[in-house]
This record gives C-alpha cells, sequence and structure tokens, in this order.
C-alpha cells in the first residue's frame, strides 16, 4: 500500500530519528519538534522514499508519526 498523507501528532521528543531515515519528508530544526518539509508530497512518488517514511514511522519512539494509506 502506498503512503498517501504524513503527519506528525503531539508529543514529538526531537529525537531526531525520522530525519536520520527520511530527510526528504522529515526535519528537525534546532530547538523545535519535527515537522515536514514543504512539497514533501512530491518526494512521495519514490518507492524508495516511502519505504523510509515507513522505517521512520515504525522506528518513532513516541509513536507519533503517523500515515495514511492506499
Amino acid at each position: 500500500m502506498d503512503i498517501r498523507r504524513v503527519w506528525i501528532e503531539e508529543g514529538c521528543i526531537s529525537c531526531n530519528l525520522c530525519e536520520d531515515l527520511a530527510p526528504e519528508v522529515f526535519e528537525v530544526p534546532a530547538g523545535s519538534e519535527s515537522k515536514l518539509r514543504k512539497r514533501y508530497e512530491r518526494e512521495l512518488k519514490s518507492p524508495d522514499v516511502q519505504e523510509k517514511v515507513r522505517e521512520a514511522e515504525e522506528s518513532c519512539p513516541v509513536e507519533v508519526i503517523k500515515t495514511e494509506r492506499d
């Protein structure tokens, strides 16, 4: 199933894991919580990026990364 949408719920601990795993989609500005990069949807067309986002979602220690899939 392809990922159609990604979002981050409250509770991010700014561990940078998501940015390390999928820098095309996530960024963690200094002193801030994780956020989605602008135009991340364009990056989701790549199967490689889809896999990275799945890994970030599964690896998030506080489980705040959520996805909507086809």
